[in-house]
């Protein structure tokens, strides 16, 4: 149980993709703009992780060396299909929103990182396992990040007016307060690791 335990709590702590690792950056500057779209994206890559991670896991003594890469990709765009179709047809509004962010889940470095670095060496479930943490991991970081940026610069927090939007800092819903806002959480969090 502690071992299983840790490897999920690497993923969310030690190996953290956006705090730590700094992995996959184009969703997490791009998407963060509220904390419902960081929570979104967080939750759509988790789902593909901890698919893709069993997948493979369970297919790598099938898949041959010379095609071990095209074949992850393959079974990663699989489960990204199935996101984005699902996100389609149930949360329209949100898939209009994450837009093409969604289909890059399949060039996502995390989710191709985990597959070669973790998935591929394990058994199914320490990979499942892996794919939950590291994904609620990237969850955590797209909603903490997006919930700054959302809450400084319109004042409200999912959606929901905390203060007037006109004393907001639109700053902090642009491309460049996304840089700004990561940079002041991974010195925060720095911060408090060193402690």
């Amino acid at each position: 149980m502690g071992k299983n335990l840790k490897i999920v709590t690497n993923g969310i702590l030690n190996e953290n993709p956006t705090f730590v690792l700094l992995l996959g950056m184009c969703p997490t500057l791009g998407t963060t703009s509220s904390a419902l779209n960081g929570l979104a994206m967080g939750l759509a890559t988790a789902f593909v992780l901890i698919c893709s991670n069993s997948a493979i896991s369970a297919l790598k003594n099938v898949i041959p060396d010379q095609v071990r890469i095209p074949a992850f990709v393959v079974v990663i765009a699989a489960f990204v299909t199935v996101v984005q179709m699902v996100m389609e047809a149930y949360i329209p509004a949100l898939y209009e929103s994450l837009g093409l962010f969604i289909p890059l889940i399949v060039v996502n470095c995390i989710v191709l990182g985990r597959a070669e670095a973790f998935a591929a060496k394990h058994k199914i479930f320490p990979s499942f396992l892996d794919g939950l943490g590291i994904g609620l991991g990237f969850t955590l970081g797209l909603t903490l990040l997006g919930t700054v940026r959302e809450f400084l610069g319109t004042g409200k927090l999912f959606s929901l007016s905390i203060y007037p939007e006109n004393y907001g800092a639109l700053l902090f819903v642009l491309a460049p307060g996304a840089f700004i806002a990561l940079g002041f959480l991974i010195a925060i969090i720095n911060k408090l690791k060193n402690k």
